[in-house]
Order: structure tokens, then sequence, then C-alpha cells
């Protein structure tokens, strides 16, 4: 779990890095969109191991204060990178991809959602269609067998 949280904290650092060396020379807030994407990737990471750890009974101080430090030196990052966007781009530019990418995220769950709802609902009328298709059979079945036993 470590080494993973470390991969976490890792490509966080190493987007920062990189949105710190661009953030100048760039010319369009899309030139530091890679580096904008492995910064939330790295966040996540750190935030699921974080939650994965929370389950479980660990009293390892050193491990609890490496993550608290990393996660308080994360959102610290996280905050000047902001500020660097906004300087660099203009008041709000983070704001607004931070609203844009909770949008498209939160669309692509509604979508998910949809569409496991069709799956069910198609999975339903599958099995519906397979009992009248059962019942059908067993009625041709029982009535051929009524007629072969009322004519012999």
């Amino acid at each position: 779990m470590i080494a993973e949280t470390l991969a976490g904290i890792a490509l966080f650092k190493s987007a920062v890095d990189g949105i710190k060396s661009a953030i100048n020379t760039c010319n369009d807030i899309s030139e530091i969109g890679g580096f904008i994407d492995q910064l939330f990737e790295g966040e996540k990471q750190v935030q699921e191991q974080r939650n994965k750890k929370a389950g479980v009974s660990s009293f390892d101080t050193g491990n609890v204060a490496r993550e608290i430090i990393d996660a308080r030196l994360a959102a610290e990052e996280m905050r000047q990178v902001a500020a660097m966007v906004d300087l660099r781009f203009g008041p709000g530019t983070w704001k607004t991809i931070l609203e844009e990418r909770n949008r498209r995220i939160r669309e692509a769950k509604e979508a998910e959602t949809r569409a496991a709802l069709e799956r069910q609902q198609q999975t339903e009328e599958w099995i519906e269609m397979a009992q009248v298709g059962l019942a059908v059979v067993f009625i041709v079945v029982l009535a051929i067998a009524v007629i072969s036993f009322t004519v012999s």
C-alpha cells in the first residue's frame, strides 16, 4: 500500500513540476493540460489509498504522519498551481477548469448509470421473452400430449 501511495504522490509531484516549468512559456492552457490531468490523477490515487487505509486499524505513527503531511503538501501544491494558472491565464481560470472537470465527471457517471439501467431493462425483457417462449413450448407440448392421448 505504501508503494501505491508513493506512486500517487510521485505522479502528483511530477505534474506540479511540469506545470511550474511550462506555465510561463506556454501560450495556451491546453499546453499544460496533460500535466493537469496527471495532477488530478495523482491526487485521486493518493486519496484512494488514504481511503483504503481509513478502514484498516493502523496505529503506526510514522505512516499516519506521512499520510497527513503528504495530503497537506499536496493541497498546498494544488493551491500554488491554481494561483499560477490564474496569474498566467486570468482570474477564475482554475475555478473554471475545476467546474468543467466536475461537470464532465458528473455527466459520465450519469451516462454510466443510464447505460446500466438500460442493460438491466434489456435483461429483464429477455427474461420475460424467455418465460413466454417456455410457456408457449409447454402449452404446445401439453396440447400434443393431450391430442396423442385422446387419439390413442
